[in-house]
């Protein structure tokens, strides 16, 4: 690159535009700071040509738009202007209201890090009239599923599968491992691409700011105009309740490194589809009444998936894809992956999906010890609450197979005398409750399946 990315002398972030090329199912975002080269995002979905109508034509370009709007987030951060300028449409009041919602609280972790303070910064330009409700397009009865190769999403996929709903598994860019999974439900499969603009990763070497983004609403709006574009009505998710608490940080309050997954996230933009998008086109996380714990009671009931799937976020960055590593054994989520399952698997089924005894190793103390809320606040991981660790590594204390490894034993000597044995029962953890936006018809026989 020619001219250097000077961080701090930024004014403005522009939105300059988008489009869709229906013939090809290739969309183009374009953003600029103030008057740099133009950074070209693509947004590849399979399946083109598409035909669109005239209302459905209008819901596909309203969230093209939003699309635009939200993925947009990943390169403001990287200077943070005071200005955000929008080139060529207007936004209404609700439209800027969503966006903001979605940048302060989404960027919070990344805002912590860099020691940056984003409330009251972020404010999207308002141009426009409030726009009338969105029609209801007469989509088809299908779910697009996120799957990103752990438990959760596999949860999902068989509880549809179960309750007879038609679905079609979904994931976004390139990663063999999520693909493969994919392949293992049996099912039909839509892999989307995103390709982010190059600068981006020249501009961090430059000294950009950098740091985790809300990623799972810029992915759900991803697939939500893919939805569109293919004709289908739901856009389904796997966060379970556990995914709206933050982690505490004395001084700061909370933050909450999966922002993007819960439920404020999920009924702000759920909602904004059905009003200002289509009428009928419902996004909605499967799992949202469940905990951590009871969803890794529910993946245990069958062995489908143990050599497939993986929720080390190691996998999808350091060690590339190599099926063979699939839990690198000492980061945050293969920790609570392990405790979350331990107490409904055999010993040797779960040492032999993971490798090893992960509850077994004294060096580890200081992850679990993270997970537990003990000496330290809960990792910025998509991980479960510390109240849920704390009865699972109860639960192991008083079984015979469990107890004696060394990280079980220490919290039995160490840490439980602590805690009120009220806290520390796992069943009331595995009741189903809280909100969700599970259609009320598919509710019903969800929470009869997932009780059975």
């Amino acid at each position: 690159m020619s001219e250097q990315f000077q961080r701090d002398a930024v004014r403005a972030f522009r939105f300059v535009r988008c489009g869709l090329d229906a013939a090809t199912g290739v969309a183009e975002l374009v953003y600029a700071f103030d008057d740099g080269p133009e950074l070209v995002e693509t947004v590849t979905v399979p399946g083109a040509p598409f035909a669109l109508d005239g209302a459905r034509a209008q819901a596909v370009e309203r969230m093209l738009r939003l699309l635009h709007l939200i993925a947009g987030v990943s390169y403001y951060k990287a200077a943070v202007p005071e200005q955000i300028r929008i080139d060529s449409y207007a936004i209404d009041a609700d439209t800027a209201a969503l966006l903001e919602l979605i940048y302060v609280n989404g960027l919070g972790e990344f805002a912590y890090r860099n020691g940056l303070n984003l409330h009251g910064k972020i404010t999207f330009p308002v141009a426009a009239a409030a726009d009338p409700a969105a029609p209801a397009l007469g989509l088809s009865e299908h779910a697009l599923v996120a799957i990103g190769g752990g438990k959760d999403s596999l949860v999902s996929i068989e509880a549809l599968r179960a309750l007879d709903v038609e679905q079609t598994v979904t994931w976004i860019g390139g990663s063999q491992l999520i693909a493969a999974c994919a392949a293992r439900t049996g099912l039909d499969t839509l892999n989307l691409g995103r390709a982010l603009a190059p600068q981006l990763f020249e501009y961090n070497r430059q000294g950009a700011y950098n740091g985790h983004i809300p990623v799972t609403v810029v992915n759900s709006a991803i697939m939500a105009l893919a939805a569109l574009l293919r004709g289908v009505d739901q856009v389904v998710f796997s966060n379970e309740r556990s995914a709206s608490y933050g982690s505490m940080i004395e001084g700061t309050g909370e933050v909450n490194h999966q922002w993007s997954k819960g439920w404020d996230c999920e009924r702000a933009f759920g909602e904004y589809l059905q009003t200002h998008v289509a009428a009928d086109l419902r996004y909605y996380s499967l799992l949202r009444p469940l905990s951590e714990l009871a969803v890794a009671r529910q993946f245990a009931r069958g062995d489908r998936y143990d050599a497939h799937f993986s929720s080390c976020n190691r996998n999808f960055h350091i060690l590339g894809e190599r099926p063979a590593s699939r839990w690198c054994g000492v980061c945050p989520k293969c920790h609570f992956v392990f405790l979350a399952l331990a107490p409904f698997m055999t010993k040797p089924r779960l040492v032999s999906i993971f490798g090893r005894n992960l509850l077994d190793d004294p060096a580890q103390t200081e992850g679990f010890d993270a997970l537990l809320e003990y000496r330290n606040h809960k990792p910025f991981e998509c991980v479960g609450e510390g109240r849920e660790s704390r009865a699972a590594m109860a639960a192991l204390a008083e079984r015979a197979e469990w107890r004696e490894d060394a990280l079980v034993e220490r919290f039995a000597r160490e840490i439980r005398p602590q805690l009120a044995g009220e806290e520390l029962r796992i069943e009331p953890l595995l009741a189903l409750e809280g909100e969700h936006r599970v259609p009320p018809a598919l509710w019903e026989r969800l929470r009869a399946y997932l009780a059975a």
